[in-house]
């Protein structure tokens, strides 16, 4: 195997090793971000006269080349994406290709690609949460009268609206927008001329090669350039929490689209039938969602472990921190966008949903609110709609079929004018506070979320 090193070894290292700690096969993720990195770092070389303008101008033309080439004619023979790129640029430029890597190391190479790597996710990453979110605003609007269940403990709760549900995931991803900006931040420092650890005695201009790549500045301590992988960690913890929140969407989906509530149907290009019964529809992409969802955790406990209370200075065990990087990144970007084609192309069975809120006590609450609006302190409504309830029950009815009469025999205590709030759609009409169903609640939040997704980035979380 082809090295950047070995001068001062009389052996060959034995094959096992070469193996053990090759990496170029994970590297290819992010070949175009070395070659970035190197164009830059051999512009500044021949600027500041380290080498000759005539031999930078090779250099960056030979990397051009290989660009213009692709991955495909870099060897696979070598360690890392450093040595295959040198290789190949000595191949088509000759013996200057070994001074492309004056005043560098592999150390502040890596982690220079890693950032530029990370940048570019981002982005993609930002476009994708933006789409979802005008999709979910979309159906926010469509849906904002469409009565459903609401739930806490998984128990009939409140009733709600399928599009207030829907917005209540809108927020969720303007969360994980506004922190993956602050990570696009946070990463956008330059590692470059760092070298080793502890910089060089070359005159490079770290301040050139920052600008030139897109960073804000250079990280001022070299030691800390090469050691910190925070910003991976980072990056995976914002993995890691879009996907929980797309587990969740995917949870709802797989449940809704069974036949016990029957409030979705998912289209046949989201979902798999089975090799043995043919009537099945199986929610296949939501379930893998919810299972990939606990990969990439895994991902960030991984590197969080490997990085637990190693010294400073580049260390081996950080060459393993990218494999988890690309597969959560490469992870959640799918999962956005079967999430949204799932929403997209769904059916949603609003009278099944409508009909399911009926005879569930979700409106007790509404009875006690009413109650409490005619001077009876809450907690004493509380007690007086449990004894309406438990009445109800004894009875074999359901609050809505509760009239004058029934009332009166039940809880002489309450006014027959509070039938009215028992309905589950004036139940909504009813909640009319910051952030609730109500229509004009809702025009708010709707109103709200627009600005908020029209708006450039993930400024605000709400």
């Amino acid at each position: 195997m082809r090295k950047l090193w070995g001068g001062a070894f009389a052996e060959d290292t034995d094959g096992l090793v070469n193996r053990f700690g090759q990496s170029i096969h994970t590297d290819l993720h992010f070949w175009q971000e070395d070659l970035i990195g190197s164009v830059a770092h051999a512009r500044m070389l021949g600027a500041q006269g380290v080498i000759t303008h005539e031999e930078a101008s090779v250099l960056m033309r030979g990397l051009e080349q290989i660009h213009e080439e692709g991955p495909k004619n870099l060897p696979q023979d070598v360690e890392d994406i450093h040595t295959a790129i040198e290789v190949r640029l000595g191949e088509i430029v000759g013996e200057v290709a070994g001074k492309l890597h004056t005043a560098r190391s592999r150390n502040d190479q890596v982690a220079t690609d890693t950032r530029l790597y990370l940048h570019n996710e981002l982005i993609e990453l930002f476009d994708l949460l933006k789409k979802l979110q005008g999709l979910l605003l979309d159906q926010g609007s469509q849906f904002r009268d469409a009565l459903m269940p609401g739930w806490t403990h998984q128990q009939r709760a409140q009733p709600i609206t399928l599009g207030f549900h829907l917005m209540a995931h809108f927020w969720a991803l303007q969360r994980h927008g506004w922190r993956a900006e602050r990570l696009f931040e946070l990463a956008n420092y330059s590692p470059l001329g760092s070298a080793a650890l502890a910089g060089t005695s070359f005159p490079i201009d770290r301040e050139a090669t920052a600008h030139e790549l897109g960073f804000i500045a250079p990280i001022p301590n070299a030691l800390d350039a090469t050691s910190d992988r925070s910003y991976i960690m980072d990056a995976l913890h914002v993995c890691a929490g879009i996907m929980i929140d797309l587990s969740r969407i995917s949870q709802e989906l797989v449940l809704w689209s069974g036949r016990e509530f029957g409030f979705v149907s998912l289209s046949d290009g989201v979902t798999t039938g089975s090799s043995i019964m043919p009537q099945k529809r199986n929610p296949d992409m939501a379930e893998l969602i919810r299972g990939r969802t606990g990969r990439v955790i895994a991902n960030w406990v991984t590197l969080a472990t490997t990085m637990k209370a190693l010294p400073l200075g580049y260390n081996r065990d950080t060459q393993d921190d990218k494999p988890p990087l690309f597969d959560s990144m490469g992870k959640v970007k799918d999962a956005i966008k079967l999430v949204h084609l799932m929403l997209e192309s769904a059916t949603w069975n609003l009278e099944r949903m409508s009909q399911s809120v009926w005879g569930d006590f979700s409106t007790a609450t509404d009875l006690a609110d009413f109650l409490a609006t005619t001077g009876v302190p809450f907690r004493h409504a509380h007690e007086m709609v449990g004894q309406v309830v438990r009445g109800c029950l004894e009875r074999g009815l359901v609050l809505e079929e509760l009239d004058a009469a029934r009332l009166r025999e039940i809880a002489p205590d309450v006014p027959a004018s509070a039938l009215s709030v028992l309905k589950p759609g004036e139940s909504i009409r009813r909640r009319e506070s910051l952030g609730a169903p109500g229509p004009n609640a809702m025009q708010r939040q709707l109103e709200h979320g627009r600005r908020i997704w029209e708006s450039a980035g993930f400024g605000k979380i709400a």
